[in-house]
């Protein structure tokens, strides 16, 4: 014991007195100290005394469509530590094309008992799933929170990001750039986020440009999320002409911005593109992506404690909290080019050092 003590305290850069006060679970360390001892205990293989051991308030599943898009780990990310902080162990359950549903994930979370659930962009964002899935489990009861889209009629919280302000920025932002020929890339229609940010970008091109409702209609295309949904729509968009282009997702994007070189273009010289969620390595694309960022801390942290008041009793208003998105200028977006210069010659704005992260030509 004696040789151990003192491994952990150099470990720990303490003494071991304080080494003992803590496997002894004894008052007077201040916490950080205290978290020193703990980590050093794992860090040397040592077990923790069954005294230190926090026991888990119960297991939470967290159900995300998939990790390839880059803003669903983010989300997992900051759900899973805030649980944790919160007691709970989380138990992550990741879809896949032809895999495990999304129904078929929540008969397994129910056979182990889970104290609640956290959907992130689920069937419940979809108009024309039954949403009965839902109710049942509010009915056995069984907390439930859904992050991004809204089905009236379900009694739990929803967050969600403002799609519907975030496309209007992102118009907005192209307008004061000289765009008057914006098109906007989203996906299927029967999705609620869908469904806003067209929404809002009928309302800022007919505010902001004039555009009557049928042309307006004409520069919105709707694809699969995804790079190759994003190229097969921007392409189309290009060819009726359009200088600006709004995006449901950075994955888009990243299609449209191949698209665009794909054609001889550049980027933002010829066309300009915003993206959607500020995801992780956004910032290290060629260009830089500009792109409206989704508060996914803030929205996170808010859909786990509404959970846990739900599981404490302490029931969470019924209803759907916005959050604000954010515009996130970066280098693929520029002032417009003037009409006559030749393609790749327009004005470009200064760029950041070359970056590591490519798009695809």
């Amino acid at each position: 014991m004696r040789a151990r003590l003192s491994d952990i305290a150099q470990q720990a850069e303490v003494s071991e007195a304080t080494v003992s006060r803590v496997l002894n679970d004894r008052p007077g360390v201040a916490p950080e100290t205290r978290q020193a001892v703990l980590t050093a205990l794992d860090v040397l293989g040592y077990e923790r005394p069954a005294r230190l051991r926090k026991r888990s308030a119960g297991l939470v599943g967290l159900v995300v469509p998939e990790l390839e898009n880059p803003i669903f780990p983010a989300f997992a990310q900051v759900i899973e530590s805030t649980l944790a902080q919160s007691g709970f162990t989380p138990v992550l359950c990741t879809q896949t094309p032809g895999g495990v549903t999304e129904d078929e994930y929540v008969e397994m979370l129910l056979d182990r008992q889970v104290s609640g659930i956290v959907f992130v962009s689920g069937l419940h964002a979809d108009t024309a799933a039954n949403h009965d899935r839902y109710r049942a489990l509010i009915a056995r009861p069984l907390p439930i929170v859904m992050i991004n889209g809204y089905a009236p009629g379900i009694a739990a919280p929803f967050v969600s990001c403002d799609d519907g302000e975030a496309t209007e920025l992102a118009v907005a932002h192209l307008v004061a750039l000289g765009h008057r020929r914006i098109g906007l890339i989203t996906g299927p229609d029967r999705f609620v986020p869908v469904q806003r940010r067209v929404g809002g970008f009928k309302t800022a091109m007919t505010r902001l440009v004039g555009t009557t409702e049928t042309e307006v209609a004409d520069l919105a295309e709707l694809s699969l999320f995804g790079v190759e949904g994003g190229e097969a729509a921007a392409g189309r968009l290009i060819e009726r002409g359009v200088t600006g282009i709004v995006c449901g997702s950075d994955l888009m994007a990243l299609g449209a911005i191949r698209a665009a070189r794909q054609r001889g273009l550049s980027v933002p010289a010829d066309i300009s593109v915003v993206g959607y969620d500020d995801s992780p390595l956004m910032a290290f694309t060629d260009p830089p992506l500009t792109t409206m960022r989704q508060p996914v801390t803030a929205m996170a942290v808010a859909a786990v404690r509404a959970l846990v008041d739900e599981i404490n009793g302490h029931a969470a208003p019924h209803s759907e909290y916005l959050f604000r998105p954010e515009l996130v200028v970066r280098g693929s977006t520029a002032v417009v080019r003037q009409a006559g210069a030749t393609p790749g010659t327009g004005p470009k704005r200064q760029r950041p050092a070359p970056s590591s992260l490519a798009v695809p030509a």
